[in-house]
């Protein structure tokens, strides 16, 4: 069986590769696995900040934010009747997309991509360009 990574965050894009992704379940052999993962970036740290704000209201501000990314791509599995497991990550995107990928052993990345132009993508970067490069399994962009 196929195991997808299905990294999303709520935007437009991300819900995209999620509605491809249900269009085309039907070119599998066996319904792939999916897993569905949220990658929210580390708060900066500023020195004291204990003093102000919890670690646990730390964590609860990483979990709502992660929910909210997953609540699009979550509504339209559901509809759809996949089932998918659900992690939540903190830390560079996409080094934490690749790492996810190896560690629940995916065998392909299926992601969505914000459509920047080539230009803007060499001057600003992207973590579907970042994917791109890191990944050692399969990435499919959805544009």
């Amino acid at each position: 069986m196929i195991k997808l990574l299905l990294p999303v965050d709520g935007s437009e894009s991300s819900t995209r590769a999620t509605r491809t992704l249900l269009a085309t379940l039907d070119w599998y052999k066996e319904r792939p696995e999916v897993d569905l993962l949220a990658v929210h970036l580390p708060v900066p740290h500023v020195p004291h900040m204990g003093v102000v704000v919890s670690k646990e209201m730390v964590a609860r501000y990483y979990d709502e934010e992660c929910d909210k990314m997953l609540a699009p791509s979550k509504t339209l599995l559901d509809a759809a009747g996949v089932s998918y497991r659900i992690h939540k990550l903190t830390g560079p995107i996409a080094e934490t997309i690749v790492a996810q990928a190896k560690s629940s052993g995916s065998d392909m990345i299926y992601m969505g991509t914000r459509g920047m132009s080539a230009l803007a993508n060499m001057a600003l970067g992207s973590v579907a360009t970042r994917v791109l490069h890191l990944a050692q399994t399969p990435v499919v962009l959805v544009h």
